[in-house]
């Protein structure tokens, strides 16, 4: 599977409400003394590389406030605090800290713990002068009176596809909708992009998953991968180049992918908490976390960050927040997991049996819409993942026409770009009925997709039936019947 879904990743008493993003104090670098947990008989161990943890606990405050208590009597820092759901993100250079932070009183507050990655941190201890720099993604890269096209509209096959251009003629959609573009930034000086801009609800999230709201933080220097996803959703319609399926909403980035290309869980976390707080309606996720490909509940590490990254994703459902996930590019069979051979991706990979109980983060969570590619004739593009009721809906994905950050336009391909088109026709239901909660809208988006058989020419693969199957799931995105048919 492909990196990046591209063309190829107060007072205690309102501390669970006010508690969005808290940090223990005055950040300091990692100890670099050897460690031994308070009052332990253990014989104190030499640093190892510097490490970041996720810790789960009960959601309340006073258990993350134990468990902070902890992190640090193991020689840890808190990075952050998410009472919310009972997550904690720390850093320790302890090589025994999954051990340690479970000693004594406070260390039985710990449900799990698991490393969020396998390579040391390149970010460098929190609080430090390391410098972050922005983002570059791997990977292949209404009104009553009818629209006036955009120049290059007549270019945009995806959008008769799936009917945004008669949605059109219905509502471009509502700017009191707010959706979260996270990725490796959005060039929000590009002319499509600019008009339909917030950046006070725009976060960088990948120092660390430490929230960096400096004006600029969340744009891409080297990575054109969230630009392109963010001209999809809603290039405005102004004129100009492009029109995005949701060209009257609002869009806001939250930068999850570090400059060389990964998503860690902290980063992703961080970004679910954001949107959140910050009232999104639908956040676009056109990417897998790192570093596995899939990460197996009953694997130590894995199943502790498993369950991190699903509470995040269910606290901002529980929000109002719908996410809506790229599949992947891999042309894996999501429904029969087998072997995976590319995890994990930040060290040395190497061969391993999966089962079902391994899940593809986040699009396989509970609760995120699961976007398979469609080329132009319909067909399912050759990299998209698959799989019986793993597929929620099938989008556009091979050859995209999008914007580019310094003002152009390009195209790629990948469930990257698939993903976004869902998300724009979540935006525009959310338009027509702002009432709706994330299920309603779920439920809405496989209701009025337009059913599509498996190829004609059989392929054992394309299990189902015309209405449910491996290769589109309920079939493909239908943006007119989303604003009409309520």
């Amino acid at each position: 599977m492909s990196r990046s879904f591209g063309t190829r990743r107060l007072s205690a008493g309102l501390a669970v409400l006010a508690l969005a993003f808290t940090t223990a104090g005055a950040a300091t670098a990692a100890q670099a003394a050897p460690y031994a947990p308070a009052g332990s008989t253990t014989a104190a161990a030499e640093p190892g590389p510097l490490m970041n943890y996720a810790v789960n606990t009960k959601a309340s405050y006073p258990h993350v406030k134990r468990v902070e208590q902890a992190v640090k009597a193991a020689g840890g820092t808190v990075v952050q605090s998410y009472a919310q759901i009972g997550v904690v993100i720390a850093q320790s250079t302890n090589p025994d800290f999954r051990t340690d932070v479970r000693v004594g009183r406070n260390g039985r507050e710990v449900q799990s713990v698991g490393a969020t990655r396998t390579a040391a941190v390149s970010e460098g201890p929190v609080g430090s002068a390391a410098g972050v720099k922005l983002t570059s993604a791997k990977g292949l890269m209404a009104g009553e009176a009818a629209p006036v096209a955009d120049p290059r509209e007549a270019e945009q096959w995806d959008m008769k596809q799936i009917k945004a251009d008669l949605a059109h003629n219905v509502t471009d959609g509502s700017r009191r909708v707010l959706v979260g573009i996270n990725d490796s930034g959005v060039d929000d000086t590009h002319p499509d992009l600019a008009p339909n801009f917030d950046a006070s609800d725009s976060v960088n999230c990948i120092n660390n998953g430490v929230p960096d709201t400096t004006a600029g933080a969340w744009r891409p220097t080297t990575s054109s991968h969230g630009t392109h996803v963010a001209g999809t959703v809603a290039a405005a319609r102004n004129g100009v180049g492009i029109v995005g399926v949701a060209p009257g909403v609002r869009i806001a980035s939250v930068k999850v992918v570090n400059d060389d290309g990964f998503i860690y869980p902290e980063y992703a976390i961080c970004g679910w908490i954001w949107a959140a707080q910050h009232h999104m309606d639908v956040t676009n996720h056109s990417y897998y976390i790192d570093p596995w490909e899939f990460w197996c509940k009953d694997s130590g590490d894995q199943g502790a960050v498993q369950e991190s990254v699903r509470r995040a994703v269910e606290f901002a459902t529980k929000k109002g927040v719908l996410s809506v996930a790229a599949a992947g590019n891999s042309n894996y069979d999501l429904a029969n997991k087998t072997t995976d051979n590319g995890s994990p991706d930040d060290s040395t990979p190497a061969p391993r049996q999966l089962d079902n109980s391994c899940l593809d983060m986040p699009t396989e969570l509970p609760g995120v819409i699961t976007v398979a590619s469609t080329t132009q004739a319909k067909a399912r593009s050759s990299f998209s993942n698959f799989g019986l009721n793993k597929i929620d809906v099938a989008a556009p994905g091979s050859g995209i026409l999008s914007t580019l950050p310094g003002g152009g336009y390009g195209t790629m391909s990948g469930t990257s770009m698939a993903s976004p088109h869902v998300t724009g026709v979540a935006a525009l239901m959310k338009s027509t009925h702002p009432w709706w909660t994330p299920r309603d809208l779920e439920k809405a988006l496989r209701k009025e997709a337009d059913d599509t058989a498996c190829p004609t020419t059989p392929d054992a693969r394309c299990t189902g039936t015309t209405a449910n199957n491996a290769f589109y799931g309920e079939g493909i995105a239908d943006a007119l019947d989303a604003v009409t048919r309520h």
